[in-house]
């Protein structure tokens, strides 16, 4: 009867949290798209990014200590580069900056580990190399304060990992006790760490397996899996978190979105993204009664962000924009330019763009909501300029 109690009380939780825990539940997701089936030796494909034109991705526990690249128009194998320093306990996801290539070993299904860690490489490393060696990043977490085995029912798993900005990681928790998630900040520098999570924990309803950051929107993306056998199990889903603050990353607003109906029963474990509006994802081979897929799959999908830009920016001050603040008509005029203005875009905080005139020098706000607005100024020649817009 306990055993009965415990998984009824599980479920509801579950049900409870992704019912009510996540804000704003709409899609923003499009053409969900199977893309190819992954080589045989990446069944168990957990990590991914894209650097150099190529997708690169990893085993999990027990798995090689290596990294594949894999061609995204026919998925085979063309590149494999070994960490020799490293052992693959559990390597469950991977992330990037400018300079380098960051793997977690980090997964922890029981919740009995010791030596979590990060391998860190230099990406000029891998590209002149198949085999390099990494520097090590240590740590435990603050707020755990037993180890005692918990196979599948503990609090310290996980297996996503992303780089946030010039100095720190973020890693998310995979919750198997009631599906919520925690974030924790780890340095960039190789080192010991003990680390403590941000002050907002997300209701993930269910297990995260893989995030990225995308810098060209500032949007967070994470990826996972609902798991409550056997109502509510491998149901694949997307959390977007945008608008937070720091490193508090799940302060901002949480988007839910379920890939069910597109992808059916799946065990999605990675997602990268390709630029502001494109991503990929993969999903290991699985077997459960009635269920399964003996092979690992490459998914992609789109969102419809836009980015504001950096390229053909006029940096200098070519145009008059006021009143700002405004609660009504926002007018431009062109101070330098001889160029005639083609088109006012106005975009949210979100990068959706919500209004555009052309050939015209005003924008009406006045029935817009209150709040932070970027107008985008562009000329005949498709050189723009962004402004900072308050909506009073």
């Amino acid at each position: 009867m306990d055993i009965i109690l415990k998984f009824l009380f599980r479920y509801l939780t579950y049900w409870v949290i992704y019912s009510l825990g996540i804000l704003n539940v709409f899609s923003q997701i499009n053409n969900v798209t199977e893309e190819l089936q992954l080589h045989s030796d990446l069944s168990e494909s957990s990590g991914l990014i894209y650097f150099n034109n190529k997708l690169i991705t990893h085993n999990d526990s027990g798995g090689a200590i290596t990294l594949f690249e894999i061609n995204v128009g026919s998925g085979e194998v063309e590149r494999t580069v070994t960490i020799t320093n490293a052992t693959n306990v559990d390597w469950e996801d991977i992330t990037q900056d400018d300079t380098h290539i960051y793997i977690g070993d980090i997964g922890n299904n029981s919740g009995t580990r010791t030596d979590l860690k990060i391998y860190k490489i230099l990406k000029s490393d891998y590209l002149s190399s198949v085999a390099v060696t990494a520097e090590i990043i240590e740590f435990s977490y603050s707020d755990q304060l037993t180890f005692a085995s918990n196979s599948r029912d503990t609090e310290w798993d996980a297996e996503a990992l992303v780089s946030l900005n010039a100095t720190d990681l973020i890693l998310f928790t995979k919750n198997w006790v009631d599906g919520t998630t925690k974030a924790y900040t780890i340095s960039k520098n190789a080192g010991t760490y003990v680390v403590s999570p941000e002050v907002t924990i997300l209701n993930s309803g269910g297990l995260i397996t893989g995030a990225t950051f995308n810098n060209l929107t500032n949007k967070l993306f994470l990826i996972g899996y609902t798991w409550v056998i056997p109502f509510n199990v491998l149901q694949p889903f997307v959390r977007i978190i945008n608008n937070f603050v720091g490193n508090d990353v799940f302060s901002g607003d949480v988007i839910s979105i379920s890939l069910v109906s597109e992808l059916g029963v799946e065990q999605t474990e990675s997602i990268a993204f390709i630029s502001e509006n494109e991503y990929y994802v993969t999903s290991e081979s699985f077997s459960f009664p009635f269920i399964g897929s003996d092979y690992g799959k490459l998914i992609s999908f789109e969102t419809d962000d836009v980015v504001l830009g950096v390229n053909d920016y006029i940096t200098d001050n070519h145009f008059r924009v006021y009143p700002n603040p405004v609660s009504g008509k926002l007018l431009v005029e062109n101070n330098k330019d001889e160029r005639a203005i083609h088109s006012l875009e106005l975009f949210d905080v979100n990068s959706r763009l919500i209004h555009k005139n052309s050939n015209m020098e005003h924008i009406d706000m006045a029935n817009l909501i209150e709040g932070i607005y970027f107008l985008k100024i562009v000329l005949e020649n498709d050189n723009f300029s962004i402004k900072k817009i308050i909506k009073n």
